[in-house]
């Protein structure tokens, strides 16, 4: 049985900044990343990888294809929201 995640960011309202931060970081990894849809990116990184992700259903991609794109983007965000973590630290140091 196929488990459903929760989408929902665990701050309410916190997804319009979280797209913002995406476009963002991508854009500063070389994708052309539109702030107004921060989620078509996914659309660039998976031509990038090989993976044939498209608009609409997209049932026929393996988990380790889907995974690939969703790293790629996730990876990134979450090496630089370190990044800005440790920047502060050493700031308050």
């Amino acid at each position: 049985m196929a488990r459903r995640r929760n989408r929902r960011p665990v701050v309410p309202n916190a997804g319009p900044g979280l797209d913002r931060f995406k476009a963002e970081v991508m854009r500063r990894e070389g994708y052309a990343a539109d702030p107004a849809r921060p989620d078509a990116v996914k659309y660039e990184v998976a031509k990038t990888l090989g993976v044939p992700l498209q608009e609409g259903n997209n049932g026929r991609l393996t988990t380790e294809q889907a995974g690939k794109v969703g790293g790629q983007i996730g990876g990134t965000m979450v090496r630089e929201m370190i990044r800005m973590a440790q920047e502060e630290l050493l700031k308050k140091q």
